[in-house]
């Protein structure tokens, strides 16, 4: 359905470490910074990207969004909490664990990226 996502950071570098640890944790390459300044981290099924806010004003984060990243399994979603948790990510929601939704049991783990992006990790439990 997406071609990409793309958020916004005040601090590339920083938050170009945090991600390169949480998508690391779940197997993915380092992301490849581009002449701009902006960060890409390409896979199979889309591109995951962070920038600077192209107008100039400090990036935010959107009241009510959420990015989710597929985990293979709930011990991927931990690693990747606490990779996100030791590189400037700070933990929101519950603790990581399962909850039921309408959708069926959902293994779930919650964090706010750097720029305060509310980023989770999710496992469709079998």
């Amino acid at each position: 359905m997406f071609s990409h996502v793309m958020i916004g950071a005040n601090d590339v570098e920083e938050s170009k470490a945090f991600y390169d640890a949480i998508l690391g944790a779940m197997g993915h390459e380092p992301g490849k910074l581009d002449e701009k300044g902006r960060c890409f981290y390409f896979t199979s099924s889309g591109i995951f990207a962070i920038t600077k806010p192209i107008d100039g004003e400090p990036a935010c984060h959107g009241n009510g969004s959420t990015i989710g990243f597929a985990a293979e399994n709930p011990e991927m979603a931990d690693a990747w909490h606490a990779a996100g948790l030791a590189n400037g990510g700070t933990a929101c929601e519950e603790p990581p664990g399962v909850r039921e939704s309408g959708l069926g049991k959902l293994y779930l783990a919650y964090l706010r990226d750097p720029a305060g992006n509310k980023i989770c990790a999710l496992h469709r439990m079998g």
